[in-house]
């Protein structure tokens, strides 16, 4: 199947065209013709998939038709990255319709986005409390609204969104398509979509294989021991850039701060930060100038950084899927990337997990003197190699001098890896 095949508006064509697609993913081949024949949709698909274009072109294409100026779509996600990684795909596509969009949320000023509505858009993209600030405020006008995408549902429920979106849903036209996306189905986002959604048409893609060039390994330790075994593994580590995700803000902002302390370049994303300070810190580690970016599962959505060497799960995440999404930040444009998961023996069941949807055991490895307690002896010894190539964040200058330490040396020998007892995982489709 082409593009071609949707028989876009011709304007709408020509921002494909220029995007560079050819062949639809999976989740665009099914999604996009539901999405133009005006049918509720019910969207489960994971982060990198391209869902954002499987409801952005068919808008686009709808919005053509029209008087402009009236806010007819509105797009919620629950991050201010999301919104404007959302803002930029919708820009790129639509650059010859002559459509316009806009970005909502907080942490910045509210005065040039109300400038901006005043003018008349289009398609707006928000987070859900600065839009009703907007509403409550009389700031924007919905009662054109032809199209609502909630995007992300899961994570807006994660953040404590589901009781503002509810509010918001109260101010939107009832006669309207709406399209829900979400990576997960718990059940409080399968009652919204019964709630929101009429006579919906599933459109489900099977879970993204994790890429082939990357390397996964787990280490176990104790809970308090997680930041000391970091800072060892990115001392003995040849590394490039660091990403390493944590399960709440406060840990980000905290690790963040130890890794400036001790002397690493390094910056953290989490909910807190301005908006400018969290572009500051996505810019940064884009330009290398922070080699080392803590950030949470939530504010590290619309993150797309290509030369990610590491990805490091401070904590172990939820839910499989949200592995397989960290871990695709590594291993991009065949080059190859090393994912290491810090586990506490509270972790066994999630390991599990992820084993079975990965179709194998991982790798375990026991840093000398950062075994946990549950953990049994080794039997065996295994030195813990370096990862592959590239800069050593442990030089921490910033520099491209590699790191100079011998296989043999002593000091490394202090930190030699070895296996603990195979993890018994179960294969896919066992």
């Amino acid at each position: 199947m082409k593009f071609t095949e949707f028989n876009f508006n011709p304007k709408v064509a020509a921002g494909v065209v220029a995007a560079g697609y050819d062949t639809p993913t999976p989740i665009q081949a099914k999604a996009i013709p539901t999405v133009l024949d005006g049918r509720d949709v019910m969207g489960l698909a994971q982060t990198g998939t391209g869902k954002t274009a499987a409801f952005a072109l068919p808008i686009l294409h709808r919005l053509m038709k029209g008087r402009r100026g009236h806010t007819r779509a509105l797009i919620v996600a629950p991050t201010r990255e999301l919104a404007e990684q959302i803002h930029t795909a919708i820009s790129s596509l639509g650059q010859e319709t002559g459509l316009r969009s806009i970005t909502v949320y907080g942490g910045v000023s509210i005065r040039p986005q109300i400038a901006r509505l005043k003018q008349g858009v289009d398609i707006v993209v928000a987070c859900p409390g600065r839009l009703l600030d907007h509403i409550k405020q009389k700031t924007i006008d919905l009662s054109h609204l032809e199209v609502l995408v909630l995007d992300e549902a899961d994570q807006m429920f994660d953040m404590g969104f589901l009781p503002d979106i509810r509010r918001l849903l109260t101010h939107l036209p009832s006669q309207r398509q709406t399209l829900l996306f979400s990576a997960t189905m718990p059940k409080e986002i399968r009652s919204l979509a019964k709630e929101v959604l009429r006579d919906p048409e599933t459109v489900q893609v099977d879970l993204v294989a994790p890429a082939v060039t990357v390397s996964h390994a787990l280490y176990p330790v104790d809970e308090a021991r997680k930041t000391d075994l970091l800072f060892a593994l990115l001392k003995h580590t040849d590394t490039g850039s660091v990403l390493v995700f944590t399960r709440t803000k406060h840990r980000a902002k905290r690790l963040g701060e130890k890794l400036v302390k001790v002397g690493y370049k390094a910056a953290s994303l989490q909910g807190n930060l301005s908006q400018n300070r969290r572009q500051a810190a996505l810019d940064g580690f884009r330009d290398g100038s922070f080699q080392i970016l803590v950030a949470t599962d939530i504010a590290a959505r619309g993150i797309d950084v290509s030369q990610v060497s590491h990805v490091v799960n401070f904590d172990i995440p939820n839910t499989p899927e949200a592995y397989i999404h960290r871990i695709g930040r590594t291993g991009r444009a065949a080059r190859s990337g090393d994912a290491f998961t810090m586990v506490t023996p509270a972790d066994r069941s999630m390991e599990r997990a992820i084993e079975k949807v990965l179709g194998r055991s991982i790798e375990r490895r026991v840093l000398d003197g950062f075994a946990p307690s549950a953990v049994s002896s080794p039997v065996s010894e295994q030195t813990h190699r370096n990862s592959r190539g590239g800069q050593s964040v442990g030089n921490r200058g910033g520099g491209n001098t590699p790191s100079r330490r011998s296989k043999n040396s002593s000091n490394h020998r202090n930190y030699s890896a070895r296996p603990a007892k195979p993890a018994v995982a179960s294969s896919v489709g066992q």
